[in-house]
C-alpha cells in the first residue's frame, strides 16, 4: 500500500477500452462474471461495447442467489433484455452452499435447496439453469466459490479464457492485492490480469475507477443502472458505502439493517427463510461484545481463555465442535513454534501473534472459518473428511 498511484495520461475510462480491446484480440473465449452491482454494471455496459463493434457474443454468468432485492433482480433482466443479442446468458438458480454470518444454528443455508420451494424468497426466471445435471462439474450443496472456478473451467472448454471481474482497486484492501500482488501470474505482464489455473485468467478492466468515476460514467453516457442504490442514497448511505452483495457473510452481515426499509415485502420473507437474519439487522453494526467489532471487553471474573472456553460452551453441538476444531489446529501450530507452555491470555492483535483474545474476538464475530485466526475457507467435499482427520488429531493432541 506505500505505491502511490501513477498517472498514465488517459481517463480510466478510455484506459479501460484499451484493456477490453486487448483482451478480445487475445483471448478466443470471453465471458463476463455479473452481480447487477454499480461496478459489474459499467464492466458490462464496456465489455458489450467492444462485443458489438466486433458483432462477437460474450458468456455472462449471474449467481442468482434467492434471498436477494428484488431491484437488484429487476435490473439483471433488464440488461439481460437489453443485451440479449451478444451475450450467452448463464443465469444461475441452483442450490449452493452459502455462509450465514448471522447465526450459529445455521452457520450455512442452501439457496435454491431441493424440498423447500415453498420457502423460497421468491421463483427463479423461466430461462434461468435450474437443473442440477446442467453441468457436468456441479454438486448439490457445493460452495459458491467452487462453483465459480468450476463454471470457469468448463466454459473455457481447455481455450484461453478470459473472466471479466468488476472489483476495484480502492474498494478495500483486499482487492487491491487482487491487483498489486507481486507473487501472482499476470497475462503478458498486465497487472490487471490474474492466472487462476488452466488456461483461465481473470480480468479487471476498471480496477483504477474510482467510485465517482462509475457514476459520471453512468450520467454521462445515460447507463441503466441498479435502482436500489436510489433507495440507498434516500437511506442515508453516501456512495461509498453502498454495497450490493449477498447479505449474511462475514462483512456483507453489517448492511442487513437496510432491507427492511428498502423492501419490507422482501424482508418478511427473508427473516422466514434465512435463520438469524432479524437478529443480525439488530445488532450487526454495534461494537463490542455483542458483534465481536472494533473493541471487546473482559467478563468480570474472566481471563480470555476461560472467556473463550465459555463462549464455545454456548454454542449448538455442532458449531461448537466446528470451532473447537479450529482453536485445536491455532493452539497446536503455535505450540509447535515455540509456545510450549501455551499461547499468550493477552496480546497484539495481530496475524503474527497468537493471545486467547484474538480466539475470543473470532468467536464473538462468529468467523465461522476462523479467517481472524489466518485459516482459509475449506473447498467443496473436503470439509468432511476435514472432520473425520480432526476428530483423530483432537484425540491425539488432547487439546480443547
Amino acid at each position: 500500500m506505500s505505491e502511490l498511484k501513477k498517472p498514465i495520461g488517459i481517463s480510466v475510462n478510455d484506459a479501460s477500452i484499451e484493456r477490453i480491446k486487448f483482451v478480445f484480440d487475445n483471448f478466443p473465449k470471453i465471458y463476463l462474471s455479473f452481480s447487477a452491482g454499480k461496478d459489474s454494471s459499467v464492466m458490462l455496459h464496456l465489455v458489450i461495447a467492444e462485443a458489438i463493434k466486433r458483432n462477437r457474443k460474450i458468456g455472462v454468468l449471474l449467481i442468482d442467489l434467492e434471498a436477494q432485492y428484488k431491484l437488484t433482480i429487476a435490473h439483471a433482466l433488464e440488461l439481460f433484455e437489453e443485451y440479449k443479442d451478444y451475450i450467452e446468458p448463464y443465469w444461475i438458480a441452483l442450490p449452493l452452499h452459502l455462509r450465514n454470518a448471522v447465526s450459529q444454528y445455521q452457520p450455512h443455508w442452501i439457496c435454491w435447496e431441493q424440498g423447500k420451494e415453498t420457502e423460497w424468497v421468491r421463483n427463479p426466471p423461466d430461462f434461468a439453469i435450474t437443473d442440477i445435471n446442467h453441468f457436468p462439474f456441479f454438486k448439490v450443496g457445493m460452495e459458491f466459490e467452487d462453483f465459480i472456478d468450476d463454471f470457469g473451467h468448463w466454459y473455457g472448454q481447455g481455450d484461453l479464457t478470459a473472466c471479466f471481474v468488476g472489483i476495484r482497486s480502492d474498494e478495500s484492501l483486499n482487492r487491491f492485492r487482487a491487483i498489486a500482488s507481486k507473487k501472482k501470474t499476470p497475462f503478458e505482464g498486465k497487472c490487471w490480469t490474474t492466472w487462476k489455473s488452466r488456461g483461465l485468467y481473470n480480468i479487471y478492466p476498471i480496477y483504477d475507477w474510482r467510485t465517482k468515476d462509475i457514476w459520471i460514467y453512468n450520467g454521462k453516457f445515460n447507463k441503466k443502472y441498479n435502482a436500489l442504490y436510489d433507495r440507498m442514497q434516500m437511506a442515508g448511505l453516501s456512495i461509498h458505502q453502498q454495497r450490493i452483495c449477498q447479505p449474511y457473510g462475514d462483512d456483507q452481515k453489517k448492511g442487513l439493517w437496510l432491507y427492511h426499509l428498502i423492501e419490507p415485502e422482501t424482508w418478511g420473507k427473508v427473516v422466514a427463510r434465512v435463520n438469524g437474519a432479524n437478529s443480525g439487522a439488530l445488532y450487526t453494526t454495534e461494537t463490542g461484545n455483542i458483534s465481536g467489532n472494533i473493541k471487546i471487553s473482559l467478563p468480570e471474573g474472566h481471563t480470555w481463555q476461560s472467556f473463550a472456553k465459555l463462549l464455545l460452551s454456548s454454542m449448538p453441538p455442532m458449531t461448537k465442535d466446528h470451532f473447537e476444531d479450529k482453536v485445536a489446529v491455532f493452539l497446536k501450530w503455535y505450540e509447535a513454534r515455540g509456545y510450549i507452555n501455551g499461547i499468550p491470555d493477552e496480546g497484539p492483535m495481530t496475524k503474527d501473534a497468537p493471545s486467547w483474545k484474538r480466539i475470543c474476538k473470532s468467536l464473538l464475530r462468529n468467523d465461522y472459518w476462523c479467517k481472524g485466526l489466518s485459516f482459509t475457507q475449506h473447498k467443496s467435499g473436503a470439509y468432511e473428511k476435514y472432520k473425520k482427520i480432526m476428530k483423530k488429531r483432537r484425540h491425539l493432541w488432547n487439546i480443547i
